[in-house]
Order: structure tokens, then sequence, then C-alpha cells
């Protein structure tokens, strides 16, 4: 078994192989700029470490794993034309810096170069995997839309937050998980614990990320603490307040997202203490956590085999950046 330092290493190797010359260059080098600064590539990674749980890596394995990591970076280039966002890993997004047009077209190419990746993986396997990264794709994009649409209502329940999230954050990561396994010819129960471990475990991540954007350590979280308070972002910790704030503190949440005072971040911060919002969100996290364990625990594999999987879980969700 690799470690997950080492299955990085070997995608990212496999990876720089795949850089665009087509022509116009116009259209591709967009591309070139966005993948070569592309994160952690957690998504294909757990594609390998998906397969490897049940059989050695196959061709077909890094085929899907490519896949999966064009699918994100499309989704990441078009996502940042919706925020207007001008930064994305610390440079000047896709549209800021070649234009928005441009930047349509090229994630646009960059998903139909997803499915040459899975045109390429074996007959036996590619009903299967074709019907799962398909039905993915268009939950990623129902996410989105549920996540633009939350911006125009003023009341968002909590559990309809947590459905959001799933679609545009967790089923990406379930989805590749599970396509690393049905490669690794993985029975159907063990598939689904698979995917529920992914998923659970996204939902756990992304209750941290809302953490860290509050709470976290600026100089290693890589963002300006309380970007989301700034933004109204209707995020996990948002929903909670507004549930358990008295009368008094709501009326001043309301206040700050009218007024947009210099000092909004410090004193929604303060509010969100005062109604111990920090650490309910840790035990929110903690319980899809477990939930995600529970999944992995289940699989039907020796222990060791899963060791992997599981240094990786705990280290995205105790992860303080």
């Amino acid at each position: 078994m690799h470690s997950v330092k080492e299955l990085t290493e070997k995608f990212s190797q496999h990876f720089v192989k795949h850089q665009f010359t087509n022509k116009p260059a116009s259209l591709y080098e967009p591309l070139n700029y966005f993948l070569a600064n592309s994160g952690k590539r957690i998504r294909p990674v757990l594609c390998l470490m998906g397969n490897e749980l049940f059989d050695d890596i196959t061709d077909n394995a890094y085929h899907a794993a490519m896949a999966v990591e064009y699918f994100h970076n499309f989704s990441l280039i078009h996502d940042d034309i919706m925020d207007a966002a001008s930064l994305r890993r610390g440079l000047e997004t896709v549209h800021i810096k070649y234009g928005t047009n441009t930047a349509l077209l090229s994630g646009d190419v960059l998903l139909i170069y997803c499915y040459e990746h899975i045109n390429k993986i074996s007959n036996n396997y590619l009903p299967r995997i074709l019907h799962l990264f398909n039905k993915t794709a268009r939950e990623v994009c129902e996410g989105q839309q549920a996540d633009m649409d939350f911006e125009k209502h003023e009341n968002v329940l909590l559990e309809d937050y947590i459905e959001m999230i799933s679609l545009k954050t967790s089923v990406l990561l379930a989805a590749s998980l599970e396509m690393g396994a049905i490669l690794g010819g993985a029975s159907e129960g063990n598939c689904r614990h698979i995917y529920e471990f992914g998923k659970n475990l996204g939902i756990a991540f992304q209750i941290q990320d809302d953490y860290l954007d509050a709470f976290g350590n600026p100089e290693k979280f890589g963002k300006e603490v309380g970007g989301d308070i700034k933004q109204n972002k209707k995020t996990f910790l948002w929903l909670h307040v507004l549930e358990t704030a008295n009368a008094g503190q709501k009326q001043e949440l309301l206040n700050l997202i009218k007024d947009n005072p210099a000092d909004k971040v410090e004193k929604v911060l303060k509010i969100y203490k005062d109604c111990n919002v920090d650490a309910w969100a840790n035990e929110l996290k903690e319980k899809y956590f477990q939930i995600a364990l529970k999944h992995l625990h289940d699989i039907a594999v020796v222990s060791s085999r899963k060791k992997p999987l599981l240094e990786l879980a705990e280290f995205l969700i105790q992860r303080d950046y």
C-alpha cells in the first residue's frame, strides 16, 4: 500500500505528462496556467486509494483520476466566474487573466477531456463508471445552483445547507473513491460503504473549512479571517447562530449585514463566541467524521489496507489550515 504522499507524487508525475499543446494556444494556455497550480489533488488521489484498497493500481484508475481532476478544475473555473473571484490559490483567476469568454471556453474544453479519459477505461467497467461520473457531474451543478439560490433567501434550514454541501462538494469526493473501488473489483456493499465514507468526510471537511474561515490562523489558513462573514455567506456557523442567538443578537447581526461597518468581522465573531458556535461546529464536524469512520470500518478488507485512507481522513479533519 502506498502512502498519501507517495500517491500524490505518482499522480503528479502522471499528470504533468498531459500538458495541452493543442491549437489555438489562446484556448489551451489558460488550462496549463490553471492546472499547474491545481492544489493538493485530493480527488484523484482518493480515486487511486479507492482502487488500491481492493487491488493493484491500474491504468483504468489513472484515467478515472484524470477525469475527476479535470472535472474539479472545470467546475472551479466556472465557479470563479460566477463568484466574480479575482484570486484562486493566490494567483489571478482564469477569467481575470484571460477574459471571461476564454475562461468559459477553456472550462468547457476541459470538461470534454474528462470524457476522453473515461472513454479509455476498459469496456467491462465503462458503463458503471460513466453512470457514476454523469450522476456526480449533475449533482455538482445542482449543488452550485442551490448555493446561488441560498444567497437570495433570508431563511435557509441547516438540513438544506448540508444537502447543498453534499452535492457541491462531498459527492465528488465520494465518487472518486467509488470509481477507484469499482475498478479494483469491489463488491456492491463495499462500494456503498466507501461512497458513504467519502460523502460524510466531505461534509465534515466543509464544516472544518467554515470553522477555519472564522476562527483559523490566517497565516496557516492562507486566507483572511472572516472572508465568509464579509461576503455575508450562509455558512454552517451563520445558520446556527441565527437559531441560537437571542433577539438582541439577531438584530445586531442583521444591522451588521446592512451597515457593513469596518469592524463587522470582529463583532460577528464575538456573537459567534457568545453563542458557542465554535464548540457546536466542532461537535457537528465530529458527528459526520464518526459516520465516515463507521463506513470505513465496515468495508470488508483487512484493516491494514485502510490505513492510508484513515490517515488522510484524520489529516483533512484535524488540519488547522
